[in-house]
């Protein structure tokens, strides 16, 4: 294992701020949705809180979905879900922060037709390290493909497709773990934002995967992400943001919009999304690199 990895954690927290068989787990069972093509025009996005844990872990989750009303504008709460079946795509916020300070990215999601499940962790370092933060996503994923069973959402969850997970800084180090140490073979998409490479991918996924980092970043190595590119033999991207710091491109519309393409052709095989993904990274100081056989 190379010296870079997992150099993050040894960051002070103040160094850090701003940052079974079934696919429903072991033992539960749930409806196979039928599947539907990517959606083509955005929808209102909706939100509701559930208060999971799991054993003694605390694991609050806000789940953002596609809603009924008027696209745009911020996130309702309880809205009724819009029509349709759609897949189940996480993100995990970084240290100190929250999913309400990540709707720019989450919204984005929601709005073109996936289920978000965003949980919100008063991060510790230790357990990004030892893995209970990412076995905390693992089961946030099973209790968000439960709710297809009953309840609001019920049959409005694409429970048959494999899911995503995406995340920024601690959140994509969690991201990257369960690719690499902690894997969730129900992966078949993520996106590690200013990760840092967390072990060897694991020979039980196999996924798409796109890295988006800035080459200046000083608190999660530019260097690590771009060893977690390497390792990886899936189809896989990575979008660099020349000059960019940790949290530079959050206000760079390509940013969103590469990762909702790479969501719709990951979870919808939506091969038009496929395409746009050049052009949708292209501009001034960017960099796009990709291997999608």
């Amino acid at each position: 294992m190379s010296m870079q990895r997992r150099t993050f954690l040894a960051l002070s927290a103040a160094g850090a701020a701003g940052v079974g068989a079934s696919l429903l787990g072991t033992g539960q069972a749930g409806a196979t949705a039928r599947p539907q093509g990517a959606p083509t025009t955005p929808f209102a996005v909706g939100v509701r809180r559930y208060d999971w844990t799991r054993g003694s872990r605390r694991c609050t989750t806000y789940v953002y979905y596609p809603a009924t009303g008027t696209p745009g504008g911020n996130p309702v709460t309880n809205a009724p879900v819009a029509g349709g079946v759609f897949p189940v795509y996480n993100f995990t916020h970084g240290y100190g922060s929250s999913p309400q300070n990540s709707l720019f990215v989450i919204r984005a999601l929601a709005a073109a037709g996936f289920v978000v499940p965003a949980p919100h962790f008063n991060h510790n370092f230790n357990d990004v390290n030892n893995g209970n933060s990412s076995k905390d996503v693992s089961q946030i994923l099973t209790n968000t493909l439960a709710l297809n069973a009953s309840g609001p959402l019920a049959g409005h969850i694409n429970t048959g497709i494999g899911v995503g997970v995406s995340g920024h800084s601690l959140g994509g180090m969690i991201t990257h773990g369960l690719l690499t140490s902690w894997p969730d073979s129900r992966i078949v998409s993520a996106n590690p934002q200013s990760c840092t490479d967390m072990g060897n991918p694991s020979g039980s996924i196999s996924a798409k995967v796109l890295f988006v980092h800035g080459d200046r970043d000083s608190t999660t190595g530019y260097n690590s992400a771009r060893q977690a590119y390497r390792e990886i033999t899936w189809p896989k991207a990575f979008l660099t943001f020349v000059g960019g710091s940790h949290t530079s491109f959050w206000s760079d519309q390509r940013f969103p919009r590469t990762v909702v393409d790479w969501a719709r052709w990951s979870m919808y095989a939506d091969t038009a999304a496929r395409d746009r993904l050049p052009a949708d990274a292209a501009g001034p100081n960017t960099k796009w690199e990709s291997v999608l056989r």
